[in-house]
């Protein structure tokens, strides 16, 4: 089934060689070291007797020689690996920063183009729609040409959409392509974790992820801070776009450089091509070659599962509330906490910006502790003799729905110009503590429990994710207005709080209602 000899110096097998099957090297990896599919069928040893009509035709299929096949992307130098992830984690960071970034230019919008605030607003929102809706399309993209090609030509395009954002001379103009640059960049939110799971087999996988996993949250973080600076110290508003343009630019081209094709079946595909140029024999050929899949179909299927899982599967639908619920308050934090410390401690944009940095301190701290929770994971399975039910991975999730409330709450209630403000500044790196949990349980648990359809139960929480992030900002303003710090605050604390008891319950009921799921991993 497999070739056992390099493309350059591979000779047609007779068709009556006995066929190998696939390693396991050919295998597409998964998210993670323990999150192993449930239920897999076993592939027969090498010498298993194939009857003579499939050898004949599998003889020709293309596959890895062997673990330490050089092809393999496991198998690629261990600095290139790093580099890669390094490059993407900091290039998805560019991209939410993208989102966030003018949070404080709505008063040059406002006076260049002649618009009210909630226009102005707009600006965040619809950029966060097209991170929602680009991985419906995006994602299917990369199993038929490769994550090199999509990660490679939307960065690319991503980086010029945004020179019609920095030089637009009208308002629809600057909106539509804040959605498209949103659409573009949302690559690297739903292809640059698979990339990376390409090339680290799953008992290496961990780490990687781990560091990745933090840079969509990071960037929305940094976005204010930076683009406070900057519009302090030059008020004209596009000098803000035009730092980050200059900072996709050298991703972009940082990206040519590093990122390699690490897509199984694409691979294979290219040794295949190379095969039958070197030998001339037009019958090699890889799975993926033969396949009979339509990217029409493949696209019309992203786009309703994911629908058919929120409306059938309750622990989908209330984990995608609450993750939902936790992106909104973040990105109407970025109206809030403005005018918190603009009208309590007359803070200048400058400053305000800096106030954004507990958040981001907290989603560090998040990071670091992590991995007190694999060993804790680890050590379960260690006893159970398997790995634990996917419930388990809600456990961290327990600690992010007590600390999201309590941050935000506690900012609420310290954010009184008789109270120094680094206090309510500390609360809130409470709440992105917080963040980094909820979000880290939920996807690990959604990948587990519904491991036959992961890939469209993270597209179902990513909607959600960005159509709450989207309409959140819209009323924050207003809000803060109506109720005043305190009360608009609290408002929030009250909606997390109704998503406390979700991973509680469900890590109680969860493997009941699985039992009686057809999406579901089998119990």
């Amino acid at each position: 089934m497999g070739t056992t000899t390099p493309a350059s110096q591979a000779a047609p097998p007779q068709p009556s060689t006995p066929a190998s099957t696939t390693s396991e090297a050919t295998m597409t990896p998964t998210l993670g070291p323990d999150l192993e599919a449930a239920g897999g069928e076993k592939q027969p040893p090498a010498s298993a007797p194939v009857a003579p009509d499939a050898a004949s035709a599998d003889a020709f299929e293309v596959s890895f020689d062997g673990e330490d096949d050089p092809l393999c992307p496991f198998n690629l130098a261990s600095w290139r690996k790093w580099l890669m992830v390094a490059t993407l984690a900091i290039s998805c960071v560019c991209v939410t920063f993208t989102s966030s970034m003018t949070a404080n230019t709505y008063p040059g919008l406002e006076a260049e183009f002649h618009i009210v605030e909630e226009v102005a607003i707009l600006s965040i929102s619809l950029f966060v729609m097209g991170l929602g809706v680009g991985p419906l399309f995006l994602g299917p993209l990369s199993e038929f040409i490769g994550r090199q090609k999509v990660l490679l030509w939307s960065f690319t395009i991503f980086t010029l959409f945004n020179l019609p954002v920095a030089f637009a001379n009208h308002i629809v103009l600057y909106h539509v392509f804040r959605f498209l640059t949103g659409f573009a960049g949302s690559s690297f939110l739903s292809v640059s974790g698979a990339a990376i799971t390409d090339v680290f087999p799953n008992h290496k996988v961990g780490t990687p992820m781990m560091i990745f996993s933090g840079a969509p949250f990071l960037g929305p973080v940094v976005g204010p801070l930076v683009s406070g600076f900057i519009v302090q110290n030059q008020p004209d508003w596009r000098w803000v776009s035009y730092t980050q343009l200059i900072w996709a630019a050298v991703m972009t081209v940082l990206l040519w450089v590093v990122i390699p094709e690490g897509y199984h079946p694409v691979v294979l595909a290219r040794k295949a091509t190379a095969l039958r140029k070197s030998t001339g024999d037009e019958r090699y050929y890889a799975p993926i070659e033969r396949a009979n899949r339509s990217f029409a179909r493949e696209v019309a299927k992203s786009c309703k599962t994911p629908f058919i899982l929120l409306a059938s599967q309750p622990m989908v639908l209330f984990l995608d509330i609450w993750s939902a619920i936790v992106l909104g308050v973040m990105y109407l934090f970025f109206g809030g906490i403005p005018f918190v410390f603009r009208t309590q401690y007359n803070f200048n944009v400058q400053s305000t910006g800096m106030a954004f940095l507990g958040i981001g301190i907290g989603q560090v701290c998040s990071a670091l502790t992590q991995p007190l929770f694999n060993k804790r994971y680890a050590r379960r399975a260690a006893k159970l003799g398997a790995p634990p039910p996917p419930e388990d991975r809600l456990y961290a999730g327990k600690y992010g729905a007590v600390l999201c409330p309590l941050g935000v709450l506690l900012f609420g209630l310290t954010c009184f110009k008789s109270v120094h403000w680094i206090v309510p500044i500390i609360m809130t790196s409470l709440f992105g503590w917080g963040v980094g949990y909820s979000f880290t349980s939920v996807f690990t648990y959604l990948v587990d429990a519904y491991r036959p359809v992961a890939a469209s139960a993270l597209a179902s929480n990513s909607f959600v994710r960005s159509a709450f992030a989207a309409v959140f900002p819209l009323f924050g303003q207003q809000m803060y207005r109506k109720l005043g710090p305190v009360g608009g605050t609290c408002l929030l604390a009250g909606a997390l709080a109704l998503c406390l008891p979700f991973p509680f319950i469900f890590a109680r009921i969860g493997a009941r209602i699985r039992a009686n799921s057809k999406f579901a991993n089998p119990i």
